[in-house]
């Protein structure tokens, strides 16, 4: 069956009722809970869906934020809900929803589209590629003793919301592809589904200097059931707001066992613990897609201290803007990129998604065949985009 792939948002009610049976099946949802979610996507206009005979056939949610790369904060897309009615499975219908969606976000202007797969095959047919990692730390309440409480830890109130974002900020601004959160985000935030979320916040000479949004469930092991604490949130901008956080935390030992919050390899806070009493685990790779390679590569923040040139040679079958030589000029911190040039590195745009954010070397992406480049052009690249690992704390 080939699929006709009218493309848009949910044009009325019986639309709007397939996306939500469609998103029920697909992730297994209550019917109730997925109305709930998907009317409030479509009231905020982030649905997307293809038709095939005015039926719809799949759905995406789409989510305007940035994220910030080279210390800059870079407009993203990104997007979840994807879901297939079951009996346009296996038809081509996602990868026919997302050509026209990165055709519409690429016209929109967005330089960078990212998502969480559940499958990689259909992404990188569409040319996304792993581009960073969320890692899922654990460690035991009984280790984070340690004996701060120079600093006034209170519950937040509404009025801080200002100041939370803004330290929230300061904070991500440093950290590889972490996002530069929207409402949506900071709403599954502040109240995550079927979960109460409780803050606090750490203030010091600086006003407010870091915080934490912590969510209590039951764990079903051992005689006693403990608390666990998962954390939604967990920032600190001064060490002594770093050790005040977690000494409250650990203030929690009698009552809870472990803490749980997500983020990268490179956790600052694990290094203020005595002993290795933590796990570190991959939680997933996350893929990233150039929508417009040279507003891209003009968006992100460079080495300040590093100058060069790169002759790229991009294959795009979707976006065809994007297939051709581009000259990638960095010099003080900026890059400007110019049509032409002698092409020296050839590669998909799958495979610059993961150099863009440095995931992966060049090198690396020769090896696996991702990448053809001579030995200047690779030396060259491996300095631009070096940097710390990207990685990124929320999911959705």
């Amino acid at each position: 069956m080939e699929l006709t792939g009218e493309y848009g948002p949910p044009r009325d009610e019986q639309e709007l009722a397939s996306v939500v049976d469609i998103t029920t099946q697909a992730f297994a949802m209550v019917a109730a809970d997925a109305e709930g979610v998907v009317r409030k996507n479509h009231g905020a206009g982030l649905l997307r869906l293809l038709r095939h005979d005015g039926q719809v056939a799949a759905s995406l949610t789409l989510i305007r934020m940035a994220q910030f790369l080279g210390g800059r904060s870079v407009p993203m897309i990104g997007v979840g809900g994807v879901g297939v009615a079951p009996e346009h499975r296996g038809a081509g219908a996602a990868t026919r929803l997302f050509h026209h969606f990165l055709r519409e976000m690429r016209d929109e202007g967005a330089p960078l589209s990212v998502l969480y797969p559940a499958t990689q095959p259909l992404y990188r047919r569409v040319g996304y590629e792993q581009s960073g990692a969320r890692y899922e730390i654990h460690v035991d309440a009984s280790a984070l003793e340690l004996g701060e409480r120079s600093l006034t830890l209170r519950p937040m109130r509404p009025s801080d919301e200002e100041a939370v974002d803004a330290c929230y900020r300061r904070f991500a601004s440093q950290r590889q592809g972490w996002l530069d959160r929207g409402d949506y985000i900071w709403r599954r935030v502040r109240t995550p589904r079927n979960d109460t979320a409780h803050g606090f916040v750490v203030e010091g000479a600086s006003g407010l200097e870091g915080f934490v949004y912590l969510i209590r469930s039951l764990s079903p092991q051992g005689a006693v059931p403990k608390q666990v604490l998962k954390l939604n949130d967990l920032v600190a901008t001064t060490p002594a707001a770093a050790r005040r956080l977690l000494r409250f935390l650990g203030d929690h030992r009698s009552l809870a066992q472990d803490v749980v919050w997500f983020g990268g390899a490179d956790e600052p806070l694990l290094a203020l613990l005595r002993e290795q009493t933590y796990q570190l685990k991959l939680s997933m790779h996350w893929m990233t897609r150039l929508l417009n390679v040279p507003q891209a590569l003009e968006a992100r923040g460079w080495p300040p201290g590093l100058s060069g040139a790169l002759h790229l040679d991009v294959v795009d079958d979707v976006l065809a803007q994007n297939q051709g030589r581009f000259v990638l000029e960095v010099e003080g911190g900026a890059a400007r990129v110019r049509p032409g040039g002698e092409g020296r590195m050839r590669l998909h745009v799958r495979a610059l998604a993961p150099l863009y954010t440095g995931f992966l070397t060049p090198r690396a992406l020769q090896l696996a065949g991702m990448l053809e480049a001579d030995e200047a052009s690779l030396g060259v690249a491996g300095a631009l985009f070096s940097g710390p690992a990207p990685s990124m704390r929320d999911m959705f």
